[in-house]
């Protein structure tokens, strides 16, 4: 494949962000409405913006394959929800490859720098204020994001880094129209912003908020996004990109008069230069003859859902009532997130019981935990080792660390039935609150996801990968996809995902319609969160009376998906309400 930056490449993506027609006629042009939801044939994309989309469909409508796309659009993504994701964060990614029949997984998690020590986040003894560990440069983590784009293209796709950043550039240099979301979240930032001196020179323009309509363009982000197409991953790990990030860590671009206590960092070179990005298996599970693909650790996403769909398997969902079903559904999410929390972590330096979380005895015996009622309260893990082929020392449990909600995920296949999941982060919104001076991207904070207070796996360490919830699933059926999707929102992702699967195969739910419903998230505690209002419907009444307890939440994450059907049927759904909506397209509407 070429990785050289061509000048023609270029104007290519300029036309197709400026939606000029492309060979299959798919109605993607810039003057095209924002739709939720889309069905059709050929390829389909689902994220939530609608430039992202276009710039996705515009590389399947010139010959490139899903995994080609689906950069494309996390690259225009990392640009117009810049407080999401981008190339100072990291994510997984799953893929369908058709002609092979199989999946894979690509694990490019931020790790942690090799000056990291369990007592990293710990001041006399005790954890430094959440807020604190989040703005700061101790809470960067080394992105991973174009290491993984690198192995994907380099891999699985068929375009060159240059074709598919082009869309991303061109934008970049001509400028994205800011909404009332994207001002919400800067204004959600504004202090943090006004902190730093490289952040309010991109995203507060002339000390305020920028107008509702206005345009905003990123020439430091065109022309990161140049070195990158230019050189490949290495022009992002060395050099002056990579010089940049460790100023930025190790001395924090403070504005002159701030009072805020933002704690350094301390990377080095090394510490940038030695990321690698990790190719491993899917957790691969099967439900009711489905087969449920999903990232291992350090994502906790696939074992979670996994062992949730295993406790879920043992009820007929679609013959119970509405409020019976979700019941246990709710019930089977608190036990798997007790197991969770007590063994799950980075797997190069944890024995993560895979097997046993996954085993169908396990849930049978966790399954017997639940009853007609509710559970007060959190409950306690299960022992998986006794499950596994190789048993290992039990973990400790330990309380859910906090995880930011500020996450993107992006749905796309193509018409040669690859299909990509892909999940990617820079963790809180507006990741650590620092823009790399001169580049145009703002760092994560995905380091705050380790537990602070040993003993526990997921705590600090050199190297590591902080636990994560992110959980892109694709799901197949006698080897073919039939649902592909994902969410942000923290560790409410899991519970979103898994609540999505269910009411599409069990309760055979639309897709927009599964999109659509109010989302009930118990992680293990006293109270269940639903979206705001989800708590006076008629089903929320009837689970009251089994004794579940609400939390109002407005962050139960922005699904997008793709669900497959016969004859070559696609439909891509996203948020038609949640986080400003979202965007599907399809090629043959």
């Amino acid at each position: 494949m070429k990785h050289s930056l061509k000048r023609g490449v270029l104007l290519l993506g300029a036309a197709l962000l400026l939606g000029q027609g492309g060979p299959g006629g798919a109605q993607v042009g810039a003057g095209g409405a924002k739709v939720p939801s889309a069905t059709g044939t050929g390829g389909a994309v689902a994220t939530v913006d609608h430039d992202a989309s276009v710039a996705a469909m515009k590389i399947l409508e010139a010959g490139g394959n899903a995994v080609d796309a689906a950069v494309a659009a996390a690259a225009t993504l990392g640009l117009t929800e810049p407080f999401s994701c981008g190339v100072g964060g990291g994510g997984f990614m799953v893929v369908y490859l058709a002609k092979e029949g199989r999946v894979i997984t690509i694990d490019h998690r931020e790790m942690a720098p090799a000056s990291f020590t369990p007592t990293v986040f710990l001041e006399g003894g005790k954890p430094i204020a959440f807020g604190e560990r989040v703005t700061s440069g101790l809470s960067a983590g080394i992105p991973g994001t174009v290491m993984g784009w690198q192995e994907a293209l380099r891999r699985y796709g068929t375009k060159s880094f240059a074709e598919v950043l082009a869309p991303a550039i061109a934008l970049a240099k001509s400028g994205y129209v800011v909404d009332d979301y994207f001002q919400s979240q800067i204004k959600d930032n504004l202090d943090r912003f006004k902190t730093f001196t490289s952040s309010a020179a991109l995203y507060l323009p002339g000390g305020t908020l920028p107008a509702v309509g206005s345009r905003i363009n990123n020439p430091d982000l065109a022309r990161t996004y140049e070195a990158i197409a230019a050189g490949g991953a290495q022009a992002f790990y060395t050099g002056s990109i990579a010089q940049a990030m460790v100023d930025t860590v190790n001395t924090p671009p403070v504005a002159p008069g701030s009072t805020a206590n933002v704690r350094k960092g301390n990377w080095a070179l090394a510490d940038v230069a030695n990321y690698e990005a990790r190719i491993r298996q899917p957790t691969v599970n099967t439900y009711r003859g489905y087969t449920v693909y999903g990232m291992q650790p350090p994502s906790s996403g696939g074992l979670t859902i996994g062992e949730t769909l295993n406790i879920l398997e043992g009820y007929d969902i679609a013959k119970l009532s509405e409020a019976d079903a979700y019941h246990r559904y709710i019930e089977a999410s608190r036990l798997a997130f007790a197991d969770r929390g007590a063994y799950m972590a980075d797997p190069e330096y944890t024995d993560v019981p895979q097997t046993g979380l996954l085993s169908k005895e396990f849930a049978a015996q966790r399954r017997a935990l639940i009853g007609d009622r509710a559970a007060a309260g959190a409950v306690a893990a299960g022992n998986p080792f006794k499950f596994q082929t190789d048993p290992s020392i039990p973990l400790l449990p330990a309380p859910a660390s906090l995880e930011g909600q500020s996450t993107t995920h992006l749905t796309v296949s193509d018409a040669q039935g690859n299909v990509v999941a892909y999940t990617f982060t820079i963790e809180s919104i507006g990741g650590n609150g620092m823009v790399v001076p001169g580049h145009g991207f703002l760092l994560n904070n995905e380091l705050t996801d380790f537990d602070a207070v040993a003993p526990h796996p997921n705590i600090p360490e050199a190297g590591k990968r902080p636990r994560s919830s992110m959980s892109p699933t694709i799901v197949l059926k006698d080897g073919k996809p039939v649902l592909a999707l994902g969410s942000p929102g923290g560790s409410t992702i899991i519970t979103t995902v898994g609540q999505a699967i269910m009411n599409i195969l069990d309760r055979g739910m639309p897709a927009q319609a599964a999109v659509d419903a109010p989302r009930y998230s118990q992680r293990n505690g006293a109270t269940t969160t639903v979206d705001q209002g989800g708590e006076t419907t008629p089903l929320a009444r009837a689970l009251e009376a089994m004794g579940h307890k609400w939390a109002t939440t407005d962050a139960n994450g922005k699904l997008a998906l793709i669900q497959f059907g016969e004859g070559g049927k696609v439909t891509a759904a996203t948020e038609s309400r949640r986080g400003g909506g979202g965007s599907a397209l399809v090629q043959k509407p």
